[in-house]
């Protein structure tokens, strides 16, 4: 029968897994061998890091719609899954983390390594953190863990004892006490009573400007969200996570909400006077309607998620998709001016951004890196995006190709996750190029270790192309921006610097393509080489630190708060790039008023 490594393997290919991400200790080693007698059917992905191993399940997860499998030794191993296993949480993906522990009879001694591994786990895989104690319990436990993952869109955890892996396991038993399960699990169709869905179309077609917020849970359901906006003559935004659900060159696609959003989402939000929210969570909400302003209806398939961000009227929990399409024939089209509006408010902000990506900068403008990547992006690319000012870049001003993939630690919100997510997308469709956009931050963080995975791997990739591009400008940019505007504090350089290093050398080190930038004219040539050479490639641009991360309509106060800060640093550059980027959004907003 083998033993319950073996077992453990056996299971995860009756789940369809065929791809776990970990790191070597010895406290899986008899996982680790028997990973390696199934090495045809399960592969295993070495990350330099537990913690980018784990982010590798996420993106898994996230690409693919699949489980997600990570495994990591007692100890330190087990403690540096946590921050990806809590980027499953909070963004809602389903992974399973097998941890191996110390063997039995030394539990409890303060053995090394030994960390109380139910406890450390039971927050972040709260649905579900289970050890494994005898040979008996190895299917039942593992089939929970993957069930409840799926169910419940988040992380499980499996616990093995070294001892308990080495064990073999018996025959089976029909008896008390011996559970038996089968590795199936099923999605059902969920979708809103007739009662419920009559009430939200009443509503919905009482409104005379009616604006949609669309998340990560309309994901599959372009279609029906754009027919539903058509109908009701309403303006579309888009959570961070939900940006890739919607064509952005439609006319009334209003982009991404929030701190880091467009002056048109925050232009259709404060105009709306009804709201349907589709798949969204979103925690910006102060970038929502305020309240009182506007009538809401929620679809959301999780029924927690109903009313918890903003005031809501009809609550409708079922699929997105399914319940967009029940809802549809119940709606009317309205005779009022809002399209329009909606309409200028969306050429405003393409002025805007427009304006801003051709401003100069020292030496070069991060917008403008960024924003010409959309022409050059290949129409079946994989996207990832780490953390820091690059989000801002990314949704603003890149456009995806319809239905292109492009995630990110969004909820958590922690740096170093872009590599992994990368490596994580290729690994799931070796075919199709892959782009990375990160800063130098997070790329000094874990990028550069997972750079050495990349260069390990890439030979054996239908198509070579993955680029990664890294906004080099020496500072932790978001959170100097974030100082300035938060708090009225100047810019801490013992915080905030980031040391120089040679990206393109080292890419070439590791038989990496790599491209340095300085100037504007050689960022078109740059994309255009990146995404046609055979290796990947990492894009060195280096960029302005001074470009302002300023919310949309971002009020006076906020501003001179702002200003203040700049003032203290004596930063008349960055002081006069922000009044430039408050006059444009005034200039714009004037021009396009009757």
């Amino acid at each position: 029968m083998g033993n319950v490594a073996d077992g453990i393997v056996d299971r995860l290919r009756a789940w369809g897994v065929h791809r776990v991400f970990g790191y070597a200790g010895d406290g899986v080693d008899p996982l680790l061998g028997a990973l390696a007698r199934a090495e045809q059917d399960v592969e295993f992905v070495t990350a330099r890091h537990e913690e980018a191993a784990a982010f590798m399940a996420v993106g898994h997860a996230k690409y693919t719609g699949e489980v997600g499998v990570c495994l990591a030794t007692q100890g330190p191993g087990a403690v540096h899954l946590l921050a990806g296993l809590y980027d499953a949480k909070l963004d809602s993906q389903p992974v399973v983390a097998i941890v191996g522990q110390v063997v039995t009879t030394a539990q409890g001694s303060g053995y090394q390594q030994e960390v109380e591994l139910p406890t450390l786990f039971k927050d972040v895989c709260a649905q579900y953190v289970q050890t494994v104690s005898t040979a008996e319990q190895l299917a039942a436990v593992i089939d929970n863990a993957f069930r409840t993952a799926i169910a419940t869109a988040g992380p499980t955890c499996v616990i093995v004892a070294h001892d308990v892996q080495q064990a073999q396991v018996p025959e089976k038993e029909h008896a008390h006490g011996i559970v038996p399960s089968a590795p199936v699990t099923a999605v059902p169709r969920v979708i809103p009573g007739e009662e419920d869905l009559d009430r939200a179309a009443q509503l919905l077609n009482s409104g005379e400007r009616v604006a949609l917020l669309v998340g990560q849970g309309a994901y599959g359901a372009a279609a029906e969200v754009r027919k539903v906006a058509e109908r009701l003559g309403a303006g579309v935004t888009t959570s961070l996570l939900g940006k890739p659900v919607l064509d952005e060159s439609l006319p009334y696609a209003c982009g991404v909400m929030g701190h880091l959003g467009t002056t048109a989402s925050a232009d259709l939000m404060a105009g709306c006077d009804t709201l349907l929210i589709v798949g969204s969570n979103d925690p910006w909400t102060e970038f929502y309607p305020a309240p009182g302003q506007s009538r809401a209806v929620q679809i959301d398939i999780r029924a927690r998620n109903l009313g918890a961000k903003y005031p809501v009227e009809v609550a409708l929990a079922g699929d997105a998709a399914e319940t967009l399409r029940a809802l549809l024939p119940r709606l009317q089209c309205p005779d009022t001016p809002w399209r329009g509006e909606v309409e200028d408010m969306v050429a405003t902000w393409r002025a805007v951004a427009e304006a801003r990506c051709a401003a100069p900068g020292t030496p070069l403008n991060p917008q403008a890196v960024v924003a010409a990547l959309s022409t050059h992006l290949p129409a079946d690319a994989q996207l990832a995006v780490d953390v820091g000012s690059v989000v801002y870049w990314y949704a603003r001003f890149l456009r995806l190709p319809p239905g292109a993939p492009a995630h990110l630690s969004s909820t958590l919100a922690c740096m170093g996750a872009g590599l992994p997510y990368g490596l994580a997308a290729k690994l799931a469709r070796p075919d199709r190029p892959v782009v990375v956009l990160a800063g130098d931050g997070a790329m000094q963080m874990s990028g550069n270790a997972e750079l050495i995975t990349l260069a390990s791997r890439w030979r054996d990739w239908a198509d070579p192309r993955f680029v990664v591009l890294v906004l080099s400008n020496g500072d932790l940019a978001e959170v100097s921006w974030e100082q300035r505007e938060m708090e009225g504090d100047a810019r801490f350089p013992a915080s905030q610097d980031v040391p120089a290093f040679p990206w393109t050398a080292y890419a070439h080190l590791l038989g990496l393509g790599g491209l340095r930038i300085d100037r504007p004219q050689d960022i078109d040539d740059a994309w255009a080489t990146a995404l046609t050479t055979d290796r990947p490639t990492v894009i060195e641009a280096i960029v302005d630190p001074d470009t302002p991360l300023l919310p949309p309509r971002a009020p006076a106060a906020t501003v001179e708060q702002m200003l203040h800060a700049l003032t203290l640093e004596k930063n008349e550059t960055a002081a006069h790039q922000l009044r430039r980027h408050q006059e444009q959004e005034r200039d714009q907003n004037s021009d396009s008023s009757p």
